[in-house]
């Protein structure tokens, strides 16, 4: 899947009735299926017969997920066997040097774009926006390391959200895929904002109590402000 303009992503553990919701059909591009949140995520892919496409994700619990270490890799790979999975997401971490997963993560994004699908590449921080510079570096390594450079950081004020704006638009302007979102209330605006400083994926639960990620906006709200701006 190109992510060449904004898409939205309906952020969901079940692939069950709630993708039925009309909310979800009338607003979102894709879903994201978070395998690690899922009690059998294969199982629920098998009978997945709804008309979006499917971005995985299977977090580790050391990036703010729920899945193990043991066999998360495993999982996310088995996934790509169903047609309707697009894209797949793999944290940074993973992906380096040091990586508790490497090389399996290395191996498994290879399987990925030899089955033809969209590597994201994520970086999360659930206690802070990391200095500018840091932050051009954070994104700049998860671009390079995957088709989207994905950025979430959490925001104290208003300044931090501004800072990962600024990255958003320097990323896009040097023509990279980006995805960016400042967690936490000070930063919920970003996920409404950021799509228009270059942002390509926005991530909101199709129920306000069901979100995955401090800050989210429901898909209704969310795909309402973006429309907007």
């Amino acid at each position: 899947m190109e992510f060449d303009s904004f898409t939205l992503a309906a952020s969901t553990d079940d692939l069950g009735p709630a993708q039925e919701l009309a909310v979800v059909r009338e607003h979102a591009d894709i879903v994201e299926f978070r395998l690690d949140l899922a009690g059998d995520p294969l199982e629920a892919l098998d009978d997945y017969d709804g008309d979006l496409p499917v971005l995985v994700t299977n977090r580790p619990e050391w990036e703010g997920g729920e899945a193990s270490d043991d066999g998360r890799l495993a999982t996310l790979e088995a996934a790509f066997d169903h047609d309707a999975v697009v894209a797949v997401d793999v944290e940074l971490a993973a992906l380096g040097p040091h990586g508790p997963d490497v090389p399996s993560a290395v191996d498994l994004r290879s399987t990925a774009r030899e089955r033809g699908l969209t590597v994201v590449t994520s970086v999360h921080d659930f206690r802070k926006t990391p200095a500018m510079d840091n932050l051009r570096s954070l994104l700049s390594a998860a671009c390079e390391a995957g088709d989207v450079g994905k950025l979430a950081v959490t925001a104290a004020d208003r300044a931090d959200s501004l800072a990962l704006l600024s990255v958003t638009h320097e990323a896009t302007a040097a023509g990279h895929q980006v995805a960016t979102m400042a967690m936490g209330e000070p930063g919920r605006h970003t996920r409404a904002v950021a799509p228009v400083y270059g942002s390509k994926i926005g991530y909101a639960p199709p129920r306000a109590e069901n979100a995955t990620a401090p800050g989210q906006y429901d898909l209704q709200t969310l795909a309402e402000l973006v429309r907007r701006l």
